[in-house]
């Protein structure tokens, strides 16, 4: 009886301390398409879509460790969540499934050729009554969608393995090019900052069958719509490159599933761009490199799973009602209208007259751990590249995937290099997405510190 004992106990403290061992994986996805016509998201249209060329979709991706932890990751073919939608399948997956909420990951491929996801980038529209009834159908609709996916991916453990590496692909080009005068436009600057980095995350079944791979790339989901007045007449649905990239490792491994995810592309644009010829090169260029990575030598991925999750309050620079009273005025100059930046005026005035003005925005940050070789950083918002470099500089010892536009994208988060150049990034972005903005210099800092935290709390960095 003695004997026993002590082995229950060292089996005890064996998993306690992580021990490695074999992972359960499930996987499912939902066609999320929406009826057409239906409002676009991304672009300052004037129409609704008028056709599909490919069907978007929402893919889940479940795990278990021995020791019961699971998650699971969602990979969607949308712009970006609003926090509304997020919510609501953070919470329906607690009540249904009793995961908690750092193990529920809903990443985007920001594709600008997707619908409105609910209240995301609301200034962007003219909507009428109507118009918004229908974004908010099909918001109710994707939020169902999401949860039960989920669900069916929960449904599907079996036991799995992992492994991962690292690719990269070339068409990523920094977009913030600087003027004659010093400004800085959305242009090509091939000298900026980049990173064409492709991390894969490989599971098979025992036997060493492609059941799924995750993969990410830093780059605006956007090789058609909105480069001319001819490309912003681009009123079709479609996932993109991105979306190119996964029908194609589909293609190439019939049976399994392939899920994309932006990284840290807040600044980064696909060049060349502007047709969907480009969107069929850049997403096989993408799936090319992603398959050669399947087949190379890759680091087995172990288990424990770790989680950590929290939300950071960045500040925005100060202001005063004073602020968008001038803003409004200048907006309403009829020489120079500019209805949005009214638009945005008006809301903050409404926050003052409440007692309210919106001093801060809300960043989920989530880390997820898998053994000690491989972590997930998953930051909300559209983040430029520079903290997708730092992070990697400052957690070397690492095997990182960096992620954007996950959960909640409630505005661009600048670098602090960035928001002192200025520049859509740094503040235009912030009258499509109805915040104050720009931010405060102490933005990379604040985020940075929540970075450190939650890879703390999952044991990184030791």
């Amino acid at each position: 009886m003695k004997i026993i004992a002590a082995l229950s106990v060292a089996l005890a403290c064996a998993c306690a301390a992580g021990t490695p061992g074999e992972f359960q994986a499930g996987i499912a996805r939902v066609n999320i398409t929406p009826a057409t016509p239906f409002w676009m998201s991304g672009y300052m249209r004037t129409n609704q879509s008028v056709g599909v060329i490919q069907q978007l979709w929402a893919r889940a991706l479940a795990l278990r460790d021995p020791q019961g932890h699971r998650i699971v990751i969602v990979a969607s073919d949308l712009i970006g969540f609003h926090h509304r939608v997020s919510d609501t399948v953070f919470v329906g997956a607690k009540k249904r499934f009793g995961l908690e909420r750092a193990d529920v990951l809903l990443t985007c491929s920001h594709t600008h050729s997707g619908p409105v996801v609910g209240s995301n980038l609301s200034n962007t529209h003219d909507f009428t009554d109507e118009d918004n009834r229908h974004v908010q159908e099909y918001a109710t609709q994707l939020t169902d969608k999401l949860i039960g996916v989920i669900g069916e991916s929960l449904n599907t453990l079996a036991p799995a393995r992992l492994a991962v590496g690292h690719g990269a692909a070339g068409f990523a080009v920094n977009r913030r090019q600087r003027t004659a005068t010093g400004a800085i436009q959305i242009g090509v600057n091939p000298d900026g900052p980049v990173d064409h980095d492709v991390p894969v995350l490989k599971v098979t079944s025992p036997d060493g069958k492609l059941r799924a791979v995750f993969f990410g790339y830093a780059c605006h989901n956007t090789t058609i719509g909105g480069i001319s007045a001819k490309d912003a007449d681009f009123y079709k649905i479609h996932g993109d490159y991105a979306g190119q990239a996964q029908a194609e490792l589909e293609r190439l491994h019939p049976g399994a599933m392939a899920m994309f995810t932006s990284l840290c592309a807040g600044d980064q644009n696909p060049n060349p761009r502007s047709s969907l010829q480009l969107v069929i090169q850049h997403g096989n260029t993408l799936a090319t490199e992603v398959n050669r990575v399947l087949g190379s030598e890759l680091r087995s991925v172990n288990t424990p799973i770790r989680t950590a999750y929290q939300s950071v309050q960045l500040d925005f620079a100060a202001h005063t009602r004073q602020t968008f009273e001038d803003e409004l005025k200048k907006a309403e100059d009829p020489k120079k209208p500019d209805r949005f930046l009214a638009r945005r005026a008006r809301m903050m005035l409404d926050g003052y007259d409440k007692g309210h003005p919106i001093r801060q925005a809300s960043c989920p940050v989530q880390a997820i751990r898998l053994g000690s070789e491989f972590s997930i950083i998953a930051l909300g918002g559209e983040v430029v590249v520079d903290y997708q470099l730092r992070v990697k500089r400052e957690f070397p010892k690492e095997n990182l995937m960096v992620i954007g536009y996950a959960n909640d994208v409630m505005c661009y988060i600048p670098s602090q290099r960035v928001l002192r150049e200025g520049g859509y990034e740094a503040e235009r972005n912030m009258v499509g997405y109805g915040q104050p903005g720009p931010f405060a210099e102490t933005v990379e800092e604040t985020l940075l510190g929540a970075i450190h935290r939650a890879m703390k709390e999952v044991g990184a960095g030791k």
